[in-house]
Formats: C-alpha cells, sequence, structure tokens
C-alpha cells in the first residue's frame, strides 16, 4: 500500500476556496473489472478517471494476480495518485478500484478506498458507494469476532487506523472460516443496512453487490475478455465496454473462471436516488433506461411551463444548469446563451487562499460575460440551492455586470432535509429552504423572481415510479429506518474505542449528529 504523503498540489481549484458555499457532494465512485489478459490497472484508472465527479478526496486500485492482491491508494485526484510508472506495477486479471468523498469517517489516508485485509484463507479489498445506517450495529458484530481472525499481521497495516463503515464490513466478510467469501457475503447483506454498491475481490473472483433498495447506481459491463462494474454507465463507455444491464436490488453477482453467476440475497425494494437524476450522475450516464441529460433536458421545460418570465436570454449556471437552460429555452422560446464562464480546472489543490482572494468569491469559478448579459433581462437556470449563498453572490455578480433583471429556475424542489444515504448535505439547519418560503428565498438571493420545479413533476420528468424512487432529501420520508440521532453523524466512528489493523482498541475524539433533524 501507499503510504501517507504530501503530494504536490495540481493548481485546480476546490470548493474550499470559495467561501460561499460548498455543494452537495456524493460519497464515492466505484469500479471493478475481471479480464485476463488486460491491463486491468488502466483499464481501472480510465474508469475511476470517468467517475471523478462522485468523489475527489482520494483514489486507490487493488489489483490480483491469482496468488496474491496489491493495492495502492492515496489522498487527491485519481490523476494525482496514479502515474504511469505505479500502475505499470499492479499487474493482475482482477482489479477493484474507488475514487472517494467521505460521508462516514474523516478524508484521511487511513479511510481511502478500496479497504484491505489479508487472512491466512486468503485477502479481500473492498470500495463502497453509499453510507450505511447500522454502523453501530457492524461495529458490535466486529468487537464480537474471536480475538485471533486469522488475519495477517503484515507491518504496513500498523498504519492503518480507519473510522469509516467500509472497513467494518471488509473485516465482517473477510472472516469465513469455515465457508467460502461467496457465502460469507450472502449470509452478511441482509444484515447491512442503508445505501451500499459494493464491489469487492478475493485473489480469483470479482464480487458486487447493490443494496435491496438500490439507493445508489450500480451497472454490468461486457468486455470482449471479461467483465466490468461500475457506478455508472459512463465508465463502462470509457473503457469500451457494452452495457448489459443494472444490478439489481438485492443482488449480488460474482465472476471468475467459471463466469458469471448472480443470487439475490434480499427481495427487491427500489428507492433509487432522485438526486442522481438532478446533479449527481454525469449526463452521459443511464439510469432507469433513461439518459440522465435527456430527464435534465425535460426538467427544463417543466420549468419553462410552470414558472414562465419575460426575459430576453436564458443562461445556464455551468455545467450542472445547462442540460435545464436548454430545455428551458426550447419550451420558452427564449434564446439560450452563454452568460457565465467557468473555470475548467475545479478540483482538488493544497494552495490555501489569500483572504484577498477569497473575498473574490464565486469569481473564482465563474466569470460573467458582460457583453453578452449587459442590458438583458436574464433567466439564470442552476440544478439546486443548498445554502443560497452561491446564488446571492450570482445575482450580485450578474447585476454588477449589467443584467437588468435576474430570474431564478432551480430544477429540482426546495432541498429540506439532510442525506443519510451518501450524500455530504449541509446540516438541516444550514438548508435555506428549512426555514424560508420560495419568495423569502427570492428575497434572500436578491432575485427578481424564483421558481423550484415540483417534486411531482420532477419525478414525471424521471419517468420512474414515484414510489421507486428515495426523495428524502426533498420531503423527509427516509426508505431505510434511520437510527437514532447519536448513532448518525460523519464522525460516528471517531468517537468511540476502535478497532485498528492489530485489534488494538484506540480512542479518537469526534461524535455523532444528535441534532441532525432538529429544525433550526
Amino acid at each position: 500500500m501507499a503510504s501517507p504523503s504530501s503530494r504536490p498540489g495540481d493548481g485546480r481549484l476546490t470548493h474550499d476556496l470559495d467561501p460561499h458555499e460548498r455543494g452537495p457532494q456524493d460519497a464515492c465512485g466505484v469500479f471493478g473489472v475481471w479480464a485476463p489478459g488486460e491491463d486491468v490497472a488502466k483499464l481501472t484508472y480510465f474508469g475511476l478517471y470517468a467517475l471523478q465527479h462522485r468523489g475527489q478526496e482520494s483514489a486507490g486500485i487493488a489489483v490480483s494476480n491469482s496468488r496474491q492482491i496489491l493495492v495502492y491508494k492515496d489522498m487527491g485526484l485519481v490523476s494525482q495518485v496514479f502515474d504511469e510508472s505505479t500502475l505499470e506495477a499492479l499487474k493482475g486479471h482482477l482489479a477493484v478500484g474507488h475514487s472517494r468523498y467521505s460521508t462516514t469517517g474523516a478524508s484521511t489516508w487511513h479511510n481511502a478506498q478500496p479497504t484491505f485485509r489479508p487472512t491466512e484463507h486468503g485477502s479481500i479489498a473492498l470500495a463502497h458507494n453509499g453510507n450505511l445506517t447500522n454502523t453501530r450495529d457492524l461495529q458490535e458484530m466486529v468487537d464480537a469476532l474471536p480475538g485471533d481472525r486469522g488475519e495477517l499481521d503484515l507491518g504496513s497495516r500498523k498504519l492503518e487506523v480507519t473510522t469509516n463503515d467500509t472497513s467494518l464490513v471488509t473485516a465482517l466478510l473477510a472472516y469465513h472460516p469455515d465457508t467460502s467469501l461467496e457465502e460469507r457475503a450472502a449470509e452478511l447483506l441482509p444484515l447491512i443496512k442503508g445505501a451500499y454498491s459494493f464491489v469487492w475481490m478475493d485473489e480469483g473472483t470479482l464480487y458486487a453487490a447493490r443494496d435491496p433498495q438500490g439507493i445508489r447506481p450500480l451497472v454490468l459491463g461486457r468486455l470482449e475478455r471479461g467483465w466490468v462494474v461500475a457506478s455508472e454507465t459512463a465508465a463502462l463507455d470509457i473503457v469500451g465496454a457494452s452495457y448489459i444491464r443494472e444490478i439489481e436490488p438485492g443482488e449480488m453477482v460474482a465472476v471468475d473462471e467459471q463466469g458469471l453467476r448472480t443470487r439475490r440475497f434480499a427481495e427487491a425494494a427500489p428507492k433509487g436516488c432522485l438526486f442522481e437524476f438532478v446533479y449527481l450522475a454525469r449526463p452521459d450516464t443511464l439510469i432507469s433506461g433513461q439518459r440522465i441529460h435527456s430527464v435534465r433536458v425535460e426538467i427544463g421545460r417543466r420549468l419553462a411551463e410552470d414558472f414562465p418570465a419575460d426575459a430576453d436570454l436564458v443562461i445556464p449556471v455551468p455545467e450542472s444548469g445547462t442540460p435545464a437552460a436548454i430545455g428551458y429555452a426550447e419550451a420558452s422560446g427564449i434564446p439560450y446563451g452563454t452568460g457565465l464562464v467557468k473555470n475548467s480546472y475545479v478540483g482538488r489543490t493544497f494552495i490555501q487562499p489569500s483572504q484577498t482572494i477569497r473575498q473574490l468569491g464565486i469569481r473564482l469559478k465563474l466569470n460573467p460575460l458582460r457583453d453578452v448579459i449587459e442590458g438583458k433581462r436574464l433567466v439564470v437556470v442552476d440544478d439546486s440551492i443548498v445554502r443560497g449563498n452561491t446564488q446571492r453572490a450570482l445575482v450580485r455578480m450578474l447585476r454588477e455586470a449589467g443584467a437588468r433583471e435576474v430570474h431564478v429556475r432551480i430544477a429540482s424542489p426546495p432541498v429540506k432535509w439532510p442525506c443519510f444515504y451518501g450524500i455530504d448535505f449541509a446540516t438541516r439547519a444550514e438548508l435555506i429552504a428549512n426555514g424560508l418560503t420560495a419568495a423569502e428565498i427570492c428575497s434572500s438571493i436578491g432575485a427578481d423572481s424564483l421558481g423550484y420545479i415540483e417534486l411531482d413533476r420532477l419525478v414525471e420528468a424521471t419517468t420512474v415510479p414515484k414510489d421507486d424512487l428515495c426523495r428524502a432529501c426533498f420531503d423527509g420520508v427516509y426508505p431505510v429506518k434511520l437510527p437514532e440521532p447519536e448513532n448518525l453523524g460523519k464522525h460516528l466512528l471517531e468517537m468511540a474505542p476502535l478497532l485498528d489493523a492489530d485489534g488494538l482498541a484506540t480512542s479518537l475524539t469526534g461524535g455523532g449528529a444528535p441534532d441532525a433533524l432538529r429544525r433550526p
């Protein structure tokens, strides 16, 4: 494994540079490939590259050559963590990869994935997209395992003190002295609650599983000489794999030299994440048979029907607002234009900005085209409003650039509730829509008018039945039961004694989220 290191920045901007707002962040992207004769490390690298939008904190790849698993992971973007020489050292026929945004456990090297457990029965490496809701129960299950679990005492593992839910699942899967890993997984998966798209491996087999609600996406693809699983179909496209189907909710698949096999470990109760359609997924991805770009264009058309505006120009907040702005312009007959230029190099940096730079705020990411917007009545289309600070700064910036009117249109309903299934939203007290009406939000951000698409209209645009979607961030209806508030929160496992890699108790500071659902 790569050891913790201080890596150079890449000169890119991050939300940390913007004092106004950090938008919603997805948990992770996962990728797995079984393909003898192929360069699986490079396939995984490019698969993760296509999934970079799902997590920018750390990246890792595990590769097996049938005899052993080698894991390399580090903090940073995929392109920062891996180079040609690193990938050249990762030889094998089977790999899993991960790009992370932390939702349980701090953003540290120890919590980077894939997680890894070497045992006398064989090693396991696991990557996870989502967030579990019974983490406390899983921790108790790990605590109850025998002290001598048959794990190999590798010196490098003394570095590893993990505080994420994924490491607990890995520890539980790794202990299977009287059965196969596949049978152990079939027993364990029904006991895991929350959102999970797992991709894992031992020395010879690739596995993937999706929670019974199918909250996070997971798809299956075919290579000429193998199989691929990934968070989104866009990752299949980039490695030349043909899309076969989605992994079904409550399904586990396994791929080895015998071929592909599948089994159901729980009855499907679909609750796919609605916010994937709004923002999280790439526009070129397919979910539930729908191209995300087409869904977002349709959302924009419906926004134009429900919230018309007397305006001269429709402009998006790039890039997430672009498809909906196209749809709004089509349906309204108002010309579509580019009024904002986005810095294309928004990502991770290790350079701290000066106060002068911080005061520039949103201009670090977006800059107005004065020649386009001066004197115009604008319709500005964005995907969502979280705290409202970005929109407030944006409206002010457009007015300073000469816009005569600014009408804001939002391609999702008001975000009023936090997510516990793999999106790192603001806390409930920070969500502007939680305490204000649409008219009050309009006044707060300084717009001439504001329109949010209604929930039912958004659902219709996806063509997915409403009951098959998780809408919790919009309506507060959580499809998987949540634990007590003190057992919620990103730093849940950092507030109590933990098991380090050698089974020794370690105490870290932190805490749960007792006020996670409380009204401000």
